[in-house]
């Protein structure tokens, strides 16, 4: 029989695929060709994706059931264009609702919060419920700082449709812009074929080393991560791959699992997606989407390399040391990987990075990327996008967005309330009191508030919600403890010493000359908020306030992840389990373990110049920081080349907790060259026996 021509097999293709197609084809159309005002695009870009929600996420299942759904979705879109035309005539009403907009308002709400509902749990719309309810009326019970006198129904109706932070609002943007289309420039280059590319050069590369196979599963995720913004997508796509070659060459079923999720969660920490989070960052925070990219790599490949260390070391242990070629499988081979696919992975996202470093947005950066992606694909002899390949992209993006669109869309309900109560700064506040001004205390309450709201909410909702409520609080102590170390260094300017003496003037002759860091502390500390916001901004330049910021959302973003990866709820721990065939709570034990860098990286994003982007001071901090979690890495593990005892597991922690703590290179050299002599001690003893 003839193989059927392209055009049939689209005719052949489901209604929900052309639906989906459209989806992507009119996100195409708003970014890149028309000039839709921003309400209409993001309430279509809301309609559209609900209506797909209804559709691939039924209530129940049955036809009298999907007849519902569709009505639902249908309803939804209606309701959306409703709320959309009739934006005007509420305005020239005085912003009063007429009888239609509180049923079409009303409606969307519903919609927000049963999408919610089924695409992620209880938890987000119990959030929403309990947001819209307190300005509307039980904040007025309240006392003390918390209490908040409600508005009127109809005022709180009309904002969390069509306010600025609302279900249209800024969130809804980026989902409507940055985050489709860096989804869909994903999708693109894994129907081009990156994807197998991706795992085959993997497996060229890391397949032969120590450990091998799980060495393949870090790389393989690390670059699945640069197209996909998705940790439990990664964990699947990969896993089937690395999962089986892992548990082959001796590891055990749990650890493979564990693995492959703690890798896959770098997968969101790897640019130029990582996941939505980074689109929503750049928005809040006013730095280039391209800058906060740049600066994410160097923590990323820290995350990666604390992976492997635990790859390695727990391959040792089982003596899962045979490379892939003798294990089970040769692998294949590097040249043909490179000569048959490389092109597909390359030359998109050399395009992709070269426009954004011109200057360029990141939505335009990743339409060139798709168009790159499918010219690419044309080099290649098995995967070149036709007609059928360009519209399955089309489809997989779309249907890859769905639950992203939709829970950015309603996250907005609840930072709607945030900003209009003033809750933030509130609760920045607190974090400050209970920190007591201790920078490493912030970082602790806020990674437990990272990982209680992550076993309800996917990471972006989790990131966004903690980044509006914590972040400005976050990123004064960061930069209170800068102004800590200017103070015991002696380095304060005059116009510094001058605000300094206005708000506390027992510090006059203090200033003159460098003083202990707890004299510097009590001074610092014996400032109101107001001043030492003032002082902020004269001793630092413009460049360092901006890093501050971008280590404060940084290190919230890093945390948010851990909700991937902790028990009892840990998405991607449990999708790597199922894969394996192991127990999903102790799968999500050993990925919890595993991915330690969660927490390390952040600690080093608050102390040191790692995000500051002076890149000299940036790679010596990588270096040694490589040394460090090496050595956390052994002392968690007590194996290196052996078993370790707990004395010997001491020494190692306290290496490896000073390498990664500030300090002179001089010191960390050092400290690093005892390290190797203590490692390769027994070696040593040998050859003197000789």
């Amino acid at each position: 029989m003839p193989e059927a021509s392209p055009l049939t097999a689209l005719r052949q293709k489901p209604l929900l695929s052309w639906l989906a197609v459209l989806t992507a084809l009119f996100h195409i159309y708003a970014n890149m060709i028309g000039t839709l005002p921003t309400l209409w695009q993001n309430g279509l870009h809301f309609g559209l994706f609900a209506l797909l929600a209804f559709l691939t996420v039924p209530f129940r299942e049955g036809a009298r059931w999907r007849k519902i759904d569709v009505a639902a979705g249908v309803l939804i879109l209606v309701a959306t264009l409703a709320a959309l035309i009739g934006e005007d005539a509420i305005y020239q009403r005085g912003v009063r609702l007429s009888g239609l907009d509180w049923v079409v308002s009303l409606t969307l709400i519903a919609a927000a919060l049963e999408l919610t509902r089924r695409l992620t749990g209880k938890v987000i719309p119990v959030l929403i419920i309990l947001a819209l309810t307190y300005v509307g009326f039980w904040g007025g019970w309240l006392s003390g700082v918390f209490r908040f006198e409600g508005l009127s129904w109809e005022t709180l109706i009309f904002r969390s449709i069509y306010g600025d932070d609302a279900l249209f609002g800024t969130i809804a943007s980026i989902s409507a812009t940055y985050v489709f289309m860096f989804i869909l420039f994903g999708a693109f280059l894994l129907k081009s074929g990156a994807g197998d590319f991706i795992v085959d050069l993997a497996r060229a590369i890391a397949g032969r080393f120590v450990g091998g196979p799980g060495i393949v599963a870090v790389f393989a995720s690390a670059l699945t991560g640069t197209i996909s913004g998705s940790a439990v997508a990664n964990t699947v796509s990969t896993g089937v791959i690395t999962i089986p070659l892992m548990k082959r060459s001796g590891f055990r079923p749990e650890f493979a699992a564990g693995v492959e999720a703690a890798a896959s969660t770098g997968g969101q920490l790897m640019p130029p997606i990582m996941g939505a989070g980074a689109f929503v960052m750049a928005a809040t925070t006013g730095i280039p989407y391209g800058t906060i990219a740049l600066m994410a790599i160097l923590p990323a490949l820290l995350y990666f390399a604390s992976v492997t260390f635990f790859v390695r070391s727990e391959a040792r242990r089982v003596h899962a040391e045979a490379p892939v070629g003798e294990a089970a499988d040769p692998g294949p081979n590097l040249r043909d990987v490179m000569r048959e696919g490389g092109l597909v992975f390359l030359v998109p996202i050399v395009v992709l990075i070269g426009v954004l470093i011109a200057g360029f947005t990141p939505t335009y950066a990743a339409s060139a990327g798709i168009l790159a992606a499918i010219g690419a694909s044309w080099l290649t002899k098995t995967h070149r996008m036709g007609l059928e390949q360009i519209f399955d992209a089309l489809e997989l993006g779309a249907r890859n967005m769905v639950m992203t669109a939709v829970l950015l869309c309603a996250v907005g309900l609840i930072v709607n309330v945030i900003a209009t109560t003033g809750l933030g700064p509130t609760f920045s506040l607190m974090i400050s009191e209970w920190a007591g001004g201790n920078l490493m205390i912030a970082l602790v309450l806020i990674a437990l508030a990272s990982l209680v709201l992550g076993m309800g909410l996917p990471v972006t909702a989790a990131y966004i919600v903690l980044g509006t409520l914590s972040a400005p609080a976050l990123y004064h102590m960061i930069l209170e403890a800068q102004l800590i170390e200017m103070l015991v260094s002696g380095e304060v300017g005059e116009s510094v010493k001058m605000f300094f003496v206005m708000g506390a003037p027992q510090s006059t002759g203090l200033l003159d000359s460098a003083m202990s860091k707890v004299d510097a502390l009590a001074l610092v500390q014996t400032l109101p908020p107001e001043l030492l916001m003032l002082i902020n901004d004269q001793a630092f330049s413009p460049a360092a306030l901006a890093a501050a910021l971008l280590s404060a959302h940084m290190i919230i973003f890093w945390l948010s992840q851990d909700s991937n990866v902790t028990p009892p709820v840990c998405l991607a721990a449990f999708s790597a389990a199922a894969v394996a065939k192991a127990d999903p709570m102790k799968t999500g034990f050993a990925a919890w373990r595993i991915a330690k860098g969660l927490y390390v990286v952040p600690v080093l994003m608050a102390y040191t110049p790692l995000m500051s982007g002076d890149l000299a001071a940036m790679a010596e901090v990588t270096l040694f920081a490589l040394f460090g979690l090496w050595a956390l890495t052994a002392a968690l593990e007590g194996y290196v080349k052996g078993p370790i005892g707990w004395p010997m597991r001491l020494i190692f922690f306290g290496f490896g907790s000073v390498l990664i703590y500030p300090a002179n290179w001089i010191v960390h050299a050092g400290v690093a060259m005892v390290l190797i002599c203590v490692v390769n001690l027994p070696k040593l003893r040998k050859r003197a026996s000789v």
